[in-house]
Formats: C-alpha cells, sequence, structure tokens
C-alpha cells in the first residue's frame, strides 16, 4: 500500500477523534476554530496537493 493513500484517511479520523474528544469536554472547543478557519484547511490542502504533483 502507497503512503499517500494513507494521508486522507489517517486526516480524517484525526479530525473526527478531536472532534469527539471536544465534544466529551477533554479538548476545548473545536467548533468555532473550524467554522473560521475551513477555507484555509482548503488552501494547505489544494497547495500540498500542487507541491506533491510538481515535485
Amino acid at each position: 500500500m502507497k503512503t499517500h493513500s494513507l494521508i486522507a484517511p489517517t486526516i480524517l479520523i484525526g479530525l473526527g477523534s478531536a472532534f469527539m474528544l471536544s465534544k466529551l469536554g477533554v479538548l476545548p472547543p473545536l467548533g468555532p476554530l473550524f467554522a473560521q478557519g475551513w477555507p484555509l484547511i482548503l488552501i494547505v490542502v489544494g497547495a500540498s496537493m500542487l507541491l506533491r504533483r510538481a515535485g
């Protein structure tokens, strides 16, 4: 199995875990952070995909 095929599932599992821990009170609330930061997340993911293809 290639390494890059593990990146997306790992990110999804990490985000799901962080949101679940936030709901349980282990982590501070992530909702406002995610609501304001999602465009930056999309930019970073897109830029990383472009750099990976160019390199």
